[in-house]
């Protein structure tokens, strides 16, 4: 299993970002998170000053989304989708996309799925639960 380091995930993005700008080649997984990057010019300033992003605090009293987590989510969604995993993502996530009419907002919803998903298994100490993400949505994807 992955699992980078809060700076490591701060470098990727900031890299990408400079590489996506300077027109280099990217790496696949950087190309997949240049695409989210682009839809994000709002994140844009942050991403780029390195040494800025690697010090930085966002706190929820702050009223800021914190860029690299948001970036994070997509791209975690992004490979549930590709991979289908958990079994059913892939079809609830093309629903909600197709109702929505944008793959963007329902990346967004599905982050919220997803975050309540892991705020629920770190406050009880149990596995994710991965059942009641995929409902949750499903449910999004049908109402």
């Amino acid at each position: 299993m992955f699992a980078p380091s809060q700076l490591e995930v701060r470098r990727f993005f900031c890299a990408t970002y400079r590489k996506w700008r300077e027109g280099a080649p990217l790496i696949p997984m950087e190309a997949l998170a240049a695409d989210w990057i682009a839809e994000h010019p709002e994140y844009h300033d942050d991403l780029a000053d390195e040494a800025q992003a690697l010090e930085k605090v966002y706190t929820v009293e702050e009223g800021r989304t914190n860029p690299f987590l948001h970036l994070s989510m997509h791209l975690t969604i992004t490979e549930q989708h590709a991979i289908d995993q958990p079994s059913g993502i892939r079809q609830a996530i093309d629903l909600l996309a197709a109702r929505r009419n944008s793959r963007h907002e329902a990346h967004h919803v599905a982050m919220e799925a997803l975050g309540e998903m892991i705020w629920a298994s770190q406050r009880s100490s149990l596995p994710p639960d991965g059942h009641a993400y995929l409902d949750k949505v499903r449910r999004a994807a049908t109402r």
